[in-house]
Parts: structure tokens; sequence; C-alpha cells
């Protein structure tokens, strides 16, 4: 009960915070004729983000730990839960939050410097403080393995701007329906809103490689295209390798090989598509995709979600 219901909560805290940041993206004033007042903007950002933590949090507690004893300081081991498609989706949240907010402290007038590391450390901070309450409740517990996720995503976005000035390597996400929710609802949710969480039969998580980026600048290839290597999961109803004797499903992780479309690489003539394609960035573009399973099973797709 404890480990199934442990992962999923902390994933959408994550992607709550993740939207209300993008939603201080898409918010931003358009070109001004007069000098930007970034003063103003650094409090709007401030406040936004503040507002958000506190919220977020209260939340949390509303929803979770208010209903579970508190307990001293401990550790949890859940490293071999789930195929570690949590420890992905932990490193992809981090990642994510950081591209955007990196993206926002940029608009309110720091440095690039400043908002890489502004911006790539604040997913690592926020998670941080979610496995910090995890680890003073009896549900639930600090787990070095969310903590070592989380630190990779930062990092993956972190080092890409710090060496490269930009995002060649860009983690994103898919989601396709499972039919596996209906075996243990608990963990892997009630309806559609609960099982985009919580249903890791479901996700996709991908590593989409920028082509363009790697070549010389006057090579004759696609700006946007992107190959991208993605890695899955299925037949999991529980946390852990339970053997279901009713069902006989057997776990098996899932590899795939894709293409993919870098829309913020595209010269949108209008600034609000360009600014919508920012905000989608981080959800893979279906398409023609090979899988490869962990019981040597492989199967090409003519379209993937």
């Amino acid at each position: 009960m404890v480990s199934n219901c442990a992962i999923p909560k902390s994933k959408c805290l994550a992607y709550f915070f993740l939207h209300a940041i993008t939603l201080l993206i898409s918010a931003k004033s358009p070109a001004q004729k007069t000098e930007p007042n970034f003063q103003r903007r650094k409090q709007i950002v401030a406040t936004g983000i503040g507002t958000t933590l506190v919220g977020s949090f209260v939340l949390l507690n509303e929803l979770w730990y208010k209903n579970y004893a508190r307990t001293s300081f401990h550790f949890f081991n859940d490293n071999d839960e789930w195929l570690q498609m949590d420890k992905v989706g932990h490193a992809f949240s981090t990642y994510t939050i950081g591209k955007h907010a990196c993206d926002v402290f940029l608009w309110s007038g720091y440095s690039e410097n400043q908002s890489t590391w502004l911006g790539g450390s604040l997913g690592l901070a926020y998670l941080t403080g979610v496995e910090l309450l995890d680890a003073k409740s009896s549900a639930w517990g600090f787990s070095y393995g969310d903590m070592i996720a989380n630190a990779c995503g930062s990092i993956l976005f972190i080092s890409q701007q710090k060496f490269w000035k930009e995002q060649r390597i860009t983690f994103k996400f898919s989601y396709f329906p499972s039919d596996f929710s209906a075996y243990n609802p608990e963990a892997l949710g009630h309806n559609f809103q609960q099982r985009v969480f919580k249903d890791y039969n479901a996700h996709t998580y991908w590593s989409s490689i920028n082509v363009y980026s790697f070549l010389a600048s006057d090579a004759a290839f696609p700006r946007w295209l992107n190959v991208a290597i993605g890695y899955g999961a299925t037949e999991m109803t529980t946390a852990k390798n339970v053997v279901n004797d009713v069902n006989n499903f057997q776990r098996k992780r899932e590899f795939y090989f894709s293409f993919d479309a870098d829309l913020e690489r595209v010269r949108w003539k209008k600034k609000w598509m360009k600014q919508m394609m920012k905000i989608l960035s981080f959800i893979k573009i279906p398409g023609p995709t090979l899988e490869i399973r962990s019981d040597g099973n492989v199967k090409m797709h003519s379209l993937f979600f």
C-alpha cells in the first residue's frame, strides 16, 4: 500500500508546480517599445514561484500527510519498484521544471548563467522538499534513489546549458492508456486523471536528440528533426514483482527507437505559437517506432504515442 502510492504523489505535485511555472511563461508580456521593467518582472516571478511552492506543499499536506502519523527522520528503499520507471519520472520532472524555470528567470532579467543555475536547481530543490516531508511521515520515507534521480534531471539540464548553451538532448514524455489499471486501481488510478500520473504501464520517457546541433552549421539536415530513445515497462500491477497466479503477468522492460520533432527550433511566424511550443516541448511527437522488450520480443509500430 505504501510503496504503491508514494511515487505518484511526488510526481503529481511536481507536475502541478511545473504547470504553474509554464503559466508564468505564457503570461509574459509582448515586446515593448520601452525598456522592460526587470525589477518588476523579478517581483512577479518571486511572488509566483513562492506562492506556488507554498500552495503545493499545503495541498500536499491536505491530500496525503495529514492522514498519516509523523515520525522521526527515516529512509525508505524503493529502488526495486516499478522497474525503475518512477526514478526516470523523477529525473524527467526535475529536468522539465528546470528547463521552463530557466526561461522564466531569463525573462525576468537574470543573466544566462544565473538563470541556468537558478532554474536548473529549482526542480531539485522542490522535490528535495517533498523527500524531506516523506522522511517524517510513517507512510513513506526519504528515498536516496529518488534523490539521485532528481539530481540527474537537474544535471542533464544545467550541464548542457553550460557547455552547449542549448538543450541538444531533451527529456520528453508520452502516454497511452493501458489495460492494467483495472487490476489494481488503488495503485494505478481509478480514473483518467489519476492514471496519467500513476499508471507506469502507460508511460514512456524519451531522450530526444537533435541531430542538427551536432553537425556543422551549414549541414543540409532539418534543424527540427530528432531521433529519440525511449524507456517503458508493462504488465506491472504492483510496485514490486509479485507473482500473479490468476493473470500470470510477467513484467517487462521496453526500449524504443523513434523519430521526434524539436518544435522549438521551427521558425514560427507568431510569437504565441513559439511560446506554445515551449510549453508543450516536454511531449514526444508520435511517430514510427521500433520496440524491443526485455523478453526478446521485437515489434514495429507504424505510429506510437
